[in-house]
């Protein structure tokens, strides 16, 4: 399962202890990596989807990062990915507060915080892994 080092990590960025940085979406990308190779019901919804590529971008500081689900993969890195299905864009406090729970994607999205290009499908099916990644992770921390 996800390591007790990540969890610990992920857990503090949620309650707010320390200082943030954009970097620290990539622990996310971690335990979302994690728990495809273990959870049952994430495993076989990554297996069941075509490959997705997905565009991170922070358009307030110079950040970016990309994640690639499907065919049963979860694989991310910083920078730019060729050829992205969807790019999300916001700023590091719309980034944070989605991250904390505090901000729903949806009503970013609406009011405009969360720009999204490309295929809007693609980007509801990360966001759907991505809800159960973090219902996984607040079982795993006892919440």
């Amino acid at each position: 399962m996800v390591s007790d080092d990540l969890l610990q990590k992920l857990k503090a960025l949620r309650d707010g202890e320390g200082e943030r940085s954009p970097s620290d979406a990539l622990l996310l990308c971690e335990a979302m990596k994690q728990l495809a190779a273990e959870n049952e019901d994430i495993k076989e919804e990554v297996e069941d989807m075509d490959t997705i590529l997905v565009q991170f971008v922070w358009t307030d500081v110079d950040y970016k990062y990309w994640v690639k689900l499907g065919e049963g993969k979860v694989d991310y890195g910083e920078g730019e990915a060729d050829n992205p299905s969807v790019t999300m864009k916001a700023t590091s406090t719309t980034w944070a507060g989605m991250g904390a729970g505090e901000i729903e994607s949806t009503s970013a999205y609406m009011s405009g915080d969360l720009q999204i290009d490309g295929n809007l499908q693609d980007a509801i099916a990360y966001g759907e892994i991505n809800n159960m990644v973090g219902e996984v992770l607040s079982e795993l921390r006892g919440e």
